[in-house]
């Protein structure tokens, strides 16, 4: 047996919320590479085509969708979509997620409604869709959302942001404890420090991780959080629900001091 088959993933179904860049373009080729077929949905659709296109190579299906994830309407027409081309959703992962990074005396309630809308309030319509859909299909499925360090440690002008990724990993764990008995495994991830494209390993990066508190000393990569995700999402962890995996390098078991 091929070590990927240890996955228990081929030929099922996945559809990526942010998958036209960084993390959800690791996990999505991941998958295809495990025998999933794939719907990717971004802002940008040509972001997503040309994921998609790189998926197709590995011999699975792989679509691109269009939508604003912040936009209900949007979000639940890119799902039933993806739901209909693949016949069907196995697997949902969130990616989707941004910050408005301002001290609290100086936050508005648009930028606190905000955060709250694109690094939460997706997130419940998205997998609420999900489960309902699995459920009408008296189906199993499997979800993995990214939540971040932020939510578990508290920063100075993460309060927006770090305030909705702590409750998100609430979140999945009341969701868990609901679903568990319909076949529906939810768990998060929570990523430390990582190079994106919009926060890319530059020099001075480089140069605050090695005299940070963060003990393996510099930021993750993309594969680093994304082989959590696929490992979350397979048959490997088929008795695991409601947990909070930290890819974060050590920093979630440090102390406050070296």
């Amino acid at each position: 047996m091929a070590a990927i088959d240890l996955l228990g993933i081929r030929n099922k179904s996945a559809l990526v919320l942010g998958g036209g860049q960084g993390m959800g373009e690791g996990i999505a080729l991941l998958l295809a590479e495990g025998g999933v077929r794939v719907a990717l949905v971004d802002l940008e659709l040509g972001r997503a085509e040309a994921v998609a296109a790189r998926a197709r190579t590995a011999g699975v299906e792989a679509f691109a969708l269009q939508a604003d994830v912040c936009d209900d309407d949007q979000l639940t027409a890119a799902m039933a979509t993806a739901e209909t081309a693949l016949g069907g959703l196995d697997i949902l992962i969130s990616i989707v997620g941004m910050a408005t990074f301002k001290p609290a005396l100086e936050l508005s309630l648009a930028e606190w409604d905000r955060d709250q809308r694109r690094n939460l309030r997706y997130v419940f319509l998205a997998v609420q869709t999900f489960a309902r859909c699995a459920r009408a299909r008296e189906a199993p499925g499997v979800i993995t959302c990214v939540s971040s360090m932020s939510g578990v440690r508290s920063a100075a002008g993460h309060a927006a942001y770090g305030a909705a990724k702590c409750a998100l990993l609430n979140l999945v764990r009341t969701l868990a404890v609901e679903w568990a008995p319909h076949r529906i495994r939810i768990n998060a991830v929570t990523p430390g420090s990582i190079s994106t494209p919009n926060f890319p390993d530059t020099p001075q990066v480089r140069e605050i991780m090695s005299n940070s508190l963060v003990p393996m000393r510099r930021s993750g990569t993309i594969a680093e959080v994304c082989r959590p995700i696929l490992f979350l999402c397979s048959d490997m962890a088929a008795y695991i629900t409601g947990h909070s995996l930290p890819v974060d390098g050590g920093w979630s078991a440090a102390n406050l001091f070296r």
